[in-house]
């Protein structure tokens, strides 16, 4: 795993023991594509964080500021370590993820996402829980955008805050792009384009 473009291209990564499956540069190269230019100067939010790769990769394309939110103790170290190779600076937070939203009060323009997977029912279901949490919605600026993880499931995704502008299968993960649905409806959200360089997205 690597940082695959920008100041810090190409710098590799470590990812805790606690990071069971980490983001394929593949499938991160094929979002960043999809962002363009909207990573430019934004204030970015890595949820779920692991080794911080999603943040790192956003600060050496252009962004502004990075936050790190994980509640694994290794987790937070290897994203300290990561910024320090990529020599790059981000606020690294150790905390659950829920409570951090809670007390979050400055939006955000990306929000990016890797909670673990639902494999079973009776497991805790990370991603349906963002997508119904009104503490997300408030943590995504107008015009912003959430980028979430996810196990592939069957069907349309629906949520009350939400409207899908792009969803695509990898493997064993899928990966939405959200906007509010209120701005969805007047035009006022972002737009996420679809890289011609990516055969995959």
């Amino acid at each position: 795993m690597r940082v695959i473009a920008g100041s810090a291209g190409g710098i590799p990564l470590r990812f805790s023991s606690t990071e069971l499956r980490p983001t394929m540069d593949l499938v991160r190269g094929a979002i960043f594509s999809a962002l363009g230019d909207l990573v430019i100067g934004a204030r970015v939010l890595d949820l779920f964080a692991g080794s911080g790769a999603y943040g790192i990769e956003a600060l050496s394309r252009g962004a502004a500021e990075a936050v790190f939110v994980d509640n694994h103790r290794k987790s937070i170290e290897a994203i300290r370590l990561n910024l320090a190779r990529a020599k790059l600076n981000g606020k690294v937070i150790r905390e659950d993820v829920f409570r951090f939203l809670q007390r979050c009060d400055a939006p955000f323009r990306l929000v990016f996402a890797d909670p673990p997977y639902a494999k079973r029912v009776e497991d805790r279901n990370f991603a349906d829980e963002l997508l119904d949490s009104a503490a997300v919605v408030a943590a995504v600026q107008p015009g912003g955008v959430l980028v979430l993880e996810r196990s592939p499931v069957k069907g349309e995704t629906v949520s009350g805050f939400w409207e899908v502008t792009r969803q695509k299968k990898y493997g064993a993960t899928e990966v939405l792009f959200c906007v509010h649905k209120k701005l969805r409806a007047s035009d006022g959200a972002a737009r996420v384009s679809s890289p011609k360089s990516s055969p995959d997205c």
